[in-house]
């Protein structure tokens, strides 16, 4: 069974089919690249798939459980988890806050127990540190733990953004444009961090890219998306070598 499994799925906006007739199947421990212009339709695949949009046809199962119309929380605490292409973290929180909020939807204790501080309370809180900085540790920012968020370089802003969203425990990680905005130094370190996110967390990563030399290099399989329709989709160097998507994507 595959980890994530998209049949059919549709958005309709005012009689504008953003994505018709989507679908998609990604292996456990994939990493998997959607691709396609500008205005194709892959930020609102991303958006079906968190909850952030309804589709109005279709589903999506990931390990085997429905999500369909699921809310964003909802979709999370099951297991997806996402990055943004213009980075949204809490600027003027800490760097290890950050993660913590991550952390925080994994961790319960209720009210009662926070307002009157009882010793589950600083329990958890002491749990919550220590796996804060050991994600920051992975990604090489504990020595920034303390900093302001706003405070980082941008590829290590990304890093912190990705750490985030490890902190949900996700099955499943979708990435926009993580390489948006990054020189090619940045962008060849972000491979191999994207590439260690996998191996290390045993982790399935969905991407939307559009630096060819990223997808090319780290991507197994893709799916090409053409005014929100499906337009190829295969072994990367096959789809990247398919005529129709060299057309319509790759300018040639």
């Amino acid at each position: 069974m595959a980890l994530l499994e998209v049949t059919k799925l549709g958005i309709t906006f005012g009689g504008l089919h953003a994505v018709e007739d989507f679908s998609m199947q990604i292996e456990k421990g994939q990493l998997y690249g959607l691709i396609g212009p500008n205005g194709a339709g892959k930020t609102t695949v991303f958006n079906l798939l968190t909850g952030v949009y309804k589709p109005t046809k279709g589903s999506f199962c990931l390990d085997g459980e429905d999500l369909t119309g699921k809310s964003s929380i909802e979709i999370n605490k099951k297991g997806i988890a996402r990055t943004f292409q213009n980075i949204r973290l809490f600027h003027k929180m800490s760097v290890i806050d950050n993660v913590k909020v991550g952390l925080h939807n994994q961790h319960g204790y209720g009210i009662f127990t926070s307002f009157f501080r009882l010793p589950r309370y600083f329990q958890e809180e002491k749990n919550i540190d220590r796996e804060a900085v050991e994600l920051l540790k992975v990604f090489g920012l504990e020595r920034e733990r303390d900093y302001l968020a706003s405070n980082l370089p941008y590829g290590k802003q990304r890093k912190l953004e990705i750490a985030r969203a490890l902190a949900t425990r996700p099955k499943l990680l979708l990435l926009d444009e993580p390489a948006a905005g990054m020189n090619p130094n940045e962008t060849a370190e972000l491979m191999e961090t994207i590439k260690f996110v996998r191996d290390q967390f045993d982790m399935t990563i969905l991407l939307i890219e559009h630096d060819m030399r990223l997808v090319a290099g780290i991507c197994e399989r893709l799916s090409v998306l053409n005014f929100g329709q499906e337009l190829a989709s295969g072994e990367t160097a096959a789809v990247l070598n398919n005529p129709a998507v060299i057309t319509a994507y790759l300018g040639e």
